[in-house]
């Protein structure tokens, strides 16, 4: 797609500073919410550079997903003219700064609250959960009366033309 090469620029810029981009499947989209170009030439920029093995992409829900990979960074290190220190963010470290240090965690006894000592009891029962499960733990009972038809007797026991019924 023919598209000014400042806006190829920028994207490419994105991209290698980000290391992914993410757009929206909206051709109509004046602007990406996060490069200052029309959405379709973010699309097909990065529709280029996976056709060329350069990212990898993912659609899900109306979003495109372009991941950099290292022959991508290779390609945009070249094309922009960048030393070989620079890296996308997804490749960098996070740093802590020295001076900084983590917070510990303080451990407070909570006080007791009648509700608790019931949880503890009521966890603590004589119930017997792991007994009472498997194949064949529980005796089914089967009586008359529910479903379709008549329970069974002996009474009802040669059918609807019994003479012993009345």
């Amino acid at each position: 797609m023919l598209m000014p090469k400042k806006h190829r620029t920028l994207i490419y810029e994105y991209l290698m500073k980000e290391g992914v981009v993410v757009a929206e499947k909206d051709f109509a989209l004046d602007k990406h919410p996060a490069i200052a170009v029309p959405n379709i030439h973010v699309i097909k920029a990065l529709q280029s550079l996976k056709s060329r093995d350069l990212v990898k992409e993912q659609f899900a829900w109306r979003h495109y997903y372009w991941y950099l990979n290292n022959a991508g960074t290779n390609f945009l290190r070249e094309y922009l003219n960048l030393p070989p220190e620079i890296v996308p963010a997804t490749l960098k470290r996070p740093t802590r700064p020295e001076g900084t240090k983590t917070a510990k965690r303080v451990d407070t006894a909570r006080p007791a609250s009648p509700s608790d000592q019931s949880r503890q009891e009521y966890r603590r029962g004589g119930y017997d959960k792991q007994g009472e499960v498997g194949a064949g733990s529980a005796r089914p009972e089967f009586r008359g009366g529910y479903g379709r038809g008549r329970g069974f007797n002996e009474s009802n026991r040669g059918g609807p033309g019994n003479a012993d019924q009345q």
